[in-house]
């Protein structure tokens, strides 16, 4: 009931001006091949399990994929190979997320991102990111058993960072640089899992494979369950 009640409460926010105007302005314009559906472009609530011992965070919702369908990864082809990943992986009930009530649970898992409204060119600003650390900060309060974040992308490393330290977290020093497969310890808190963003321009390039993006849920799977 906690969490309903936070995600409620993102749902609602607009403290950032700009994020606001563009949210709700492609929710107007629109993509051609989506011109018939109605936008949710508001900010795009956390998805999955509370009691989970993995966190998935990504950078922002997409403009045209979550800012579209109100659901995290849901409606683009990041979405699709994050959501096949995870079924391969057992944290996910069906390989695909196309809309809200498609049917898709996700198992042992929670789906959020570090900035939750889809911002211009996919780059929030700093101050915008800083905004909704509350909120990250809050859904790791409420995620008790939670043993690794899974980090797509450095924006989202560098959110994780941020947000543990300012919970008070102990992290290495110096901090391991941003790398695919890289595993970030955190005394008395959530392993950070480092894995290349599943952004088109990442898989189309073969810079992020199925196969890479399987490897780093086998990792996740050790630190959970060791």
């Amino acid at each position: 009931m906690e969490m309903k009640v936070l995600m409620d409460e993102v749902t609602a926010c607009r403290r950032c001006p700009r994020l606001v105007e563009w949210r709700e302005r492609v929710g107007v314009e629109k993509r051609r091949a989506y011109r018939e559906e109605e936008y949710w472009a508001r900010p795009v609530p956390a998805f999955g399990d509370p009691a989970a011992r993995l966190m998935v965070l990504g950078l922002a919702p997409a403009a045209h994929g979550a800012n579209r369908t109100g659901r995290m990864f849901t409606g683009d082809r990041s979405g699709d190979f994050l959501y096949a990943a995870m079924h391969r992986a057992g944290f996910a009930s069906q390989p695909t997320s196309t809309h809200r009530a498609d049917g898709l649970q996700v198992r042992d898992a929670w789906v959020t991102a570090a900035v939750k409204c889809a911002p211009p060119d996919n780059k929030p600003l700093p101050d915008e990111r800083d905004a909704c650390a509350c909120f990250i900060r809050q859904e790791l309060a409420l995620m008790p058993s939670l043993r690794a974040i899974l980090c797509l992308g450095g924006f989202a490393y560098e959110a994780a960072v941020r947000i543990l330290r300012g919970a008070g977290y102990a992290l290495p020093h110096p901090l391991p640089k941003f790398g695919h497969g890289v595993l970030v310890p955190v005394e008395n808190g959530p392993t950070l899992v480092l894995s290349y963003h599943p952004s088109q321009q990442n898989t189309f390039t073969g810079r992020l494979t199925p196969g890479m993006l399987d490897d780093i849920f086998a990792a996740v799977r050790r630190v959970i369950d060791g």
